[in-house]
């Protein structure tokens, strides 16, 4: 699967605009390095510690504040991961570089604790050095020019910064004015993106990056059982619900939409735009859900038999029903078509919601698993439908056969599908 880096950059050297059998078929396969593997390993750090900034303070402002130290986090990943599909980046030079940005998001995720305190330089100061050193990257495949690599190096590494060196409201309103630069640039910029990107690559990176965060949750179950003298049937039958909608989660994202994911960038007209809404965009709100859900199962586990309560049931009811919204978003973005059961799903997830807050954590859990579970399972039953219609037992062919053949008639292949789609 291959995803977009950097809000898919725009303006690269080379004028194919991508998509179609004849890129797709031409290319060849791109792996991921090993050195980005490690690279990611600093971001499951990176990512505990912005859970234990959101589950510090529950409020709006405190997921406001997670979020705009994420953020910035989030786009240095993917410029690096931008960078590695464009270039190879099996040399020294560019292991060396990779691991400098790795050591500079390192030093992100140890100011995280304290960034709006006394570490808002050290976070400031580490963005600014990753962005400077993948720009410098950058030059050695294409000329200096306006693009989101040019931008975080000269407008919101400087700002995050600035922001370190004055406190309280102003830290955060320059901060904020960063994270949304950095996010905003990619579209603002779209009318220069001339880049074609390896289909298979990018997508593979946005879905390792979305396993760290679920892999947050599993830390998120068990770190409040394993301090604990006694585990009761309670904890242990919460553990177990826990569990069970993370794997749910799982199979949401990895059965059923990450070979239409990849399907949709190898098969685009404009592939710049579907790499920037339906990887960059869109995993920037999954991977954020995934955070709001690992904290709210923290506090469940920890009080299986007490009420959740609004500020946590937010965090878990919100971001599942995120979660599924955004799915929404990116099928409707690949093949202009809305995911009737996903939407469906997110609606009896938002609605439980105030309900949820009022019942034990072990109860709203079970719930919460049940009705992820039960969509899994719709699911589950349409794609073997459609794969039957196609007469395919492949599961890639089943699952686009079951994406496109969810408001009309199930084409027999994925070739139909992509003429059907490029129509």
């Amino acid at each position: 699967m291959r995803t977009v880096g950097e809000a898919v950059d725009p303006a690269q050297p080379h004028p194919e605009t991508a998509g179609g059998d004849a890129g797709a078929a031409e290319e060849p396969d791109k792996q991921v390095s090993w050195a980005e593997l490690f690279f990611d390993l600093v971001y499951v750090f990176a990512i505990t510690e912005v859970s234990s900034l959101l589950q510090a303070d529950h409020t709006w402002a405190g997921a406001g504040r997670a979020l705009i130290v994420f953020v910035p986090a989030y786009w240095a990943w993917t410029a690096t991961s931008v960078h590695a599909n464009r270039q190879d980046v099996e040399n020294a030079t560019d292991r060396i570089g990779i691991f400098a940005v790795a050591l500079s998001a390192l030093f992100m995720g140890l100011a995280v604790p304290g960034a709006y305190v006394d570490r808002g330089l050290l976070y400031g100061g580490a963005y600014f050095v990753a962005r400077l050193v993948l720009q410098v990257l950058a030059l050695r495949w294409q000329k200096l020019h306006l693009n989101s690599f040019l931008v975080g190096a000269v407008v919101t590494g400087p700002l995050l910064l600035a922001g370190g060196l004055v406190e309280g409201n102003a830290r955060i309103a320059l901060w904020a004015a960063a994270a949304l630069v950095d996010t905003l640039a990619p579209q603002l910029l779209r009318r220069r993106a001339t880049a074609h990107f390896h289909s298979g690559h990018l997508p593979e990176r946005f879905g390792l990056f979305l396993i760290v965060a679920l892999g947050e949750t599993i830390i998120a179950i068990g770190s409040p059982v394993t301090g604990t003298t006694h585990m009761g049937g309670d904890v242990l039958a919460t553990v177990a619900a826990a569990f069970a909608l993370t794997a749910a989660l799982w199979w949401v994202y990895f059965a059923f939409a990450a070979s239409a994911l990849q399907f949709a960038v190898a098969a685009a007209d404009k592939q710049f735009d579907m790499v920037r809404h339906v990887l960059s965009y869109a995993h920037l709100g999954l991977i954020s859900s995934v955070i709001a859900i690992a904290v709210g199962l923290h506090d469940a586990v920890a009080h299986p038999g007490h009420r959740l309560g609004i500020g946590v049931a937010a965090l878990l009811y919100g971001g599942c029903g995120l979660f599924l919204i955004v799915f929404a978003y990116t099928r409707w973005r690949m093949f202009r078509l809305w995911s009737v059961t996903r939407l469906t799903a997110a609606a009896a997830v938002l609605i439980s919601l105030p309900l949820a807050s009022r019942l034990p954590a072990l109860a709203a859990v079970v719930w919460l698993a049940g009705l992820i579970v039960a969509l899994d399972v719709v699911e589950w039953y349409r794609m073997r439908r459609a794969a039957s219609k196609a007469g395919t037992e492949d599961a890639a062919e089943a699952a686009a056969a079951a994406t496109v053949g969810e408001q009309g008639s199930a084409p027999e292949t994925e070739a139909q599908i992509r003429v059907e789609t490029e129509a």
